[in-house]
């Protein structure tokens, strides 16, 4: 058996877990970078996804409490493709990725992890991102530890918006 050592994550493995909605609870507690909450909006948020498919997977989540897209409010909608629009910019600038995935799962059937508060999936994608490793070892390398995504993601967005 081959065995692939990843040191950096153990304090992720060691993380208190959240009971309840990650999306109405980590913006509520202030902590954006231990959170990884890359921005804030008024009316919605980005926040890095903690089981990434790839680098740079980032989410868009409305604040209030939402499980229907259909619910959402005019101006939700407007911000979160918004910020869509943006962390597009930043994923581009930052990580010259060749194309995206972008996408809602509604419902556990069509992929839904957490399905009572929508958000949106924005993954990067390389030439060559799928390899032999998920296939025949059902293990994904992810090459970059979240906190390093993060401040480079970071960096670009403060280079990008100006309030």
């Amino acid at each position: 058996m081959n065995k692939i050592f990843a040191p950096w994550r153990i304090e992720y493995i060691k993380m208190e877990k959240i009971e309840g909605c990650i999306f109405c609870k980590l913006p509520a507690m202030n902590e954006d970078e231990k959170n990884l909450i890359l921005y804030r909006g008024k009316q919605a948020f980005v926040i890095m996804n903690n089981y990434p498919y790839n680098p740079g997977h980032v989410m868009v989540a409305p604040y209030r409490h939402v499980a229907e897209f259909e619910n959402l409010k005019k101006e939700e909608v407007e911000e979160i493709y918004e910020l869509i629009s943006l962390m597009l910019r930043v994923l581009k600038n930052a990580m010259n990725p060749h194309g995206f995935n972008i996408g809602i799962n509604i419902g556990r059937v069509a992929g839904a992890g957490i399905e009572d508060h929508i958000h949106v999936h924005i993954v990067p994608r390389w030439n060559g991102d799928t390899n032999f490793m998920p296939v025949v070892a059902d293990t994904k390398v992810i090459p970059q530890c979240l906190e390093d995504t993060y401040q480079e993601l970071k960096k670009e967005i403060e280079k990008i918006v100006v309030r």
